[in-house]
């Protein structure tokens, strides 16, 4: 367990490496002075200089590179190229509302996905299966963002049961904070259940051909309660597998979300910080959503042998 604890947290620091270099080269490369991008085509050569000194980026791209991996350590992102403002508060606060946004979202997700889909392999002859089986390809085929759309034109403009969008902290509101959650929280969940739920049918059907659970049920337990006690235990490790990655999933698709609900989360930031040519920004929000996959994955990879016994003393 303690060698493969070594490894995993090994590829873990080897792979955040590789992603910083990634990140900071990617975007190095892209054609622009961000000094003359503040200051205007009009500005003089003088001017530019003096800005560039002050950004930073008269240094070598190494010396950079060192710069910004040491302020990222210290949790010290730079200042932003276009507001001078310090970065590091600002995707903080807003990394805090995508998480709550992501957290219910996942919620949502398992809630839906879960029992969904052990229905669909338990019954998957059957027309209530087959109906389930039906609406999750649909599920899979309809974007969140479309979701959102419906969502807001049904339930806010419509009934005028929720609000259309907006973010009020829970400390603020705790009511508010919930309703205005609900609808961009359920479009997001909604879209990854679908996904999710094809990947728990799969688990479920495999673990229902397996010689214990024939065992277990000519020992008289029902089928259900010997999926219970036995089936659904095996069938989350390859489903964990999924989860990370759908975790990754929504962190992506909560940039896209952001915009359609106005949640000021870190999606609406890294889309400001494009739309303005914000690179710096746009380096930070990028690489602290690298290094949010990469922490799930690294979750995930542990959470194996929490899972499986058999897993524990392997090397």
């Amino acid at each position: 367990m303690s060698h493969r604890f070594l490894t995993r947290t090994g590829v873990f620091v080897a792979s955040l490496a590789v992603a910083s270099v990634v990140v900071f080269g990617f975007l190095a490369v892209l054609p622009g002075d961000p000094a003359r991008v503040a200051l205007g085509v009009n500005a003089t050569p003088e001017a530019v200089a003096q800005l560039q000194k002050e950004f930073g980026t008269d240094r070598p791209l190494f010396a950079q590179y060192l710069g910004w991996m040491r302020g990222l350590v210290v949790g010290d992102f730079g200042r932003s190229y276009v507001t001078r403002e310090a970065i590091g508060p600002q995707v903080i606060d807003r990394l805090g509302v995508t998480l709550w946004l992501v957290g219910a979202a996942m919620v949502i997700a398992l809630l839906v996905a879960v029992p969904a889909g052990t229905v669909m392999a338990v019954r998957h002859r059957r027309l209530s299966g087959l109906v389930l089986s039906a609406f999750s390809q649909l599920g899979i085929a309809v974007p969140a963002f479309l979701t959102g759309v419906l969502a807001v034109a049904f339930f806010a403009v419509r009934l005028d049961w929720l609000p259309s969008g907006g973010y009020t902290p829970p400390a603020e509101d705790p009511v508010e904070f919930v309703r205005q959650l609900v609808l961009p929280a359920t479009a997001l969940g909604l879209a990854q259940a679908a996904i999710l739920a094809r990947y728990v049918r799969s688990a479920v059907l495999d673990v229902l051909r397996e010689d214990y659970l024939r065992t277990a049920r000519a020992k008289g337990l029902t089928p259900t309660r010997a999926l219970l006690r036995h089936g659904l235990r095996n069938a989350a490790i390859p489903v964990s597998t999924v989860l990370g990655l759908q975790l990754a999933t929504l962190l992506v698709g909560a940039i896209v979300v952001e915009r359609v609900f106005v949640i000021p989360g870190l999606g609406s930031l890294l889309l400001d910080g494009v739309a303005n040519r914000d690179l710096l920004l746009v380096q930070g929000v990028v690489m602290v959503l690298v290094i949010a996959v990469l922490v799930v994955n690294y979750a995930v990879e542990l959470l194996y042998a929490a899972i499986d016994p058999r897993l524990r003393g392997t090397r």
